[in-house]
């Protein structure tokens, strides 16, 4: 019987990523015409880690900044939320182990500035992390999101 693997462990397996390819006739409808940067996990977390404190980022720009760094047209929209989803548990896991320096993952927004339920402890969590930063969290229908998110986005180059 194989162990599962931890948060980190999945954080740390590569899979043969990263991957540049031709997005495809059956793809080209949702994403558009060109070619698609599959990341690696630990470019994920690598983007997410360096969002400084008070400061905020969406999936979007996590992509947008994969993408230009591969020379890609986008970075893939699925991926790229799976690894951040992969990134704010390994960060969590670590944090539970004595890790001070983790990544900061609650300053990873879905699009829209919405909060990210899958993250530790849910978009409650999340919540409580990014007020103890100073934002305001509003609540629009179920969903919760930072308010006047896009004056604290930054850009990772």
């Amino acid at each position: 019987m194989t162990s599962k693997k931890s948060w980190t462990e999945k954080l740390m397996d590569d899979k043969d990523l990263p991957r540049v390819e031709e997005i495809t006739d059956k793809m080209r409808r949702k994403l558009g015409s060109g070619t698609v940067v599959i990341p690696a996990p630990r470019e994920v977390d690598e983007i997410m880690r360096r969002v400084p404190e008070g400061k905020l980022i969406t999936i979007t720009e996590v992509r947008e900044a994969l993408a230009k760094k591969h020379g890609a047209t986008i970075g893939c929209p699925m991926t790229t939320s799976i690894f951040a989803w992969i990134a704010a548990n390994a960060a969590e896991e670590m944090r539970i182990h004595g890790k001070e320096s983790i990544t900061p993952y609650w300053r990873t927004l879905k699009s829209g500035g919405v909060l990210n339920e899958k993250y530790p402890g849910g978009a409650e969590g999340q919540m409580k992390l990014l007020e103890k930063e100073g934002h305001k969290i509003i609540q629009k229908g179920k969903k919760y999101i930072v308010s006047d998110y896009e004056k604290s986005l930054t850009k990772i180059v």
